[in-house]
């Protein structure tokens, strides 16, 4: 398997959270049995492998007689209509592209695809936000109900939608959006209409909707994502350096020490051994350290500050002098406004570790903001 860090990683050759796929493939079987398919969260930080584990998941559905219908949510889908447009299109696809689908049914599939649409034809004042919102909701059922029954059914058990980075729909408010995207996919099962949802966020996407929305929050079998532990991180190592003549099990070892397990980070360092070794094969891999290093610098870390403020900057470089891994922001505040905090957390480059409290996101980047001092 060759390292790529910047990309999700194929089913195929996907390692580890085997307690998330023993818990999805069981959460498939009963669906057998009850019609209804429950829905998912995966909650992560930046580079944890969310995408990857969306992908793993809708690669099993194949075997459940399930329907995977896979939506990127980018920032550019501004609002739940265009959001349920989009999601109706990935649904065409699916089921044009679907084996299971008889030949003749793919012309009524075609004309669904450029008819479904009709009712968003209303006039709709875009500053009644919350009506806009609703009638978004109302194509989508509309649009969804009519594929059960014509497409999805005769053929498949029951369908779901994988939806990537849901945090980017947004508007007008991510609460809203849960609100909204749980109370259409209950009304589904209720139904029994088996179409469910499982989508990636953020680590925090519930953190401001727990304490007035709670039913949007325990709609959803959460599964949030940490770093490998040491066996997965020697799981990923064999795959990738099994065939050649290194001790996979010590370089596992000074792996997880460098990388503490977080996939992005164990893919790039190894991608660049893997180059070494097939220009010059090694033994011991620890010497290669400042080199690789170098290109983490270069790939990475100089990329997350050129996208920043002179202040921010200093502020990321000021925490990095601290002694501890976890800080309080009350001794930046007076040269570091609140709102630094705010968005350096946007951008992935703090973490929230408990009320009050914030880390840098790795501590790699830790240590190269400390050299840059």
């Amino acid at each position: 398997m060759l390292p790529e860090p910047n990309f999700p990683v194929k089913p195929d050759e996907f390692i580890g959270r085997r307690v998330h796929l023993d818990t999805f493939s069981e959460a498939l079987r009963h669906s057998g049995t009850t019609g209804r398919m429950a829905s998912f969260a995966v909650l992560g930080d930046w580079g944890i492998g969310k995408s990857s584990l969306l992908l793993k998941l809708a690669a099993t559905c194949s075997d459940f007689r399930m329907l995977p219908v896979t939506l990127s949510v980018s920032k550019d889908v501004s609002d739940y209509m265009k959001f349920a447009e989009a999601l109706c299109d990935r649904l065409a696809h699916a089921l044009l592209t679907s084996d299971s689908i008889a030949t003749r049914v793919r012309t009524e599939i075609e004309n669904w695809k450029l008819t479904r649409l009709s009712v968003g034809a209303l006039t709709i004042d875009r500053q009644a936000r919350r009506y806009f919102l609703s009638s978004g909701s109302a194509l989508l059922r509309h649009a969804l109900l009519e594929a059960w029954s014509h497409f999805i059914r005769p053929a498949y058990a029951g369908a779901i939608f994988f939806l990537d980075d849901l945090h980017n729909l947004a508007t007008p408010t991510v609460q809203d959006t849960a609100l909204i995207v749980r109370d259409q996919f209950q009304s589904f099962g209720i139904e029994g209409v088996n179409l469910s949802v499982c989508f990636t966020a953020k680590r925090d996407y519930f953190s401001g909707i727990r304490s007035f929305a709670e039913p949007a929050v325990r709609f959803y079998n959460n599964c949030p994502l940490e770093p490998f532990n040491l066996e997965e991180t020697a799981e990923y190592t064999r795959a990738v350096f099994g065939s050649t003549g290194l001790d996979s099990q010590r370089l596992a070892e000074w792996l997880y020490g460098k990388t503490l397990g977080h996939p992005y980070f164990l893919a790039f360092i190894s991608r660049e051994l893997w180059s070494h070794y097939h220009a010059r094969p090694f033994v011991d891999a620890m010497h290669l350290w400042p080199i690789v290093f170098s290109r983490l610098e270069q790939g990475k870390f100089n990329t997350d500050l050129a996208q920043l403020s002179e202040k921010e900057a200093a502020l990321l470089r000021a925490v990095a002098q601290g002694d501890d891994d976890e800080f309080n922001p009350a001794p930046f505040v007076q040269n570091f406004p609140h709102q630094y905090f705010k968005r350096l957390g946007e951008r992935g480059l703090l973490i929230r570790a408990g009320r009050g409290r914030y880390k840098l996101y790795h501590p790699l980047f830790r240590q190269f903001l400390q050299q840059g001092n």
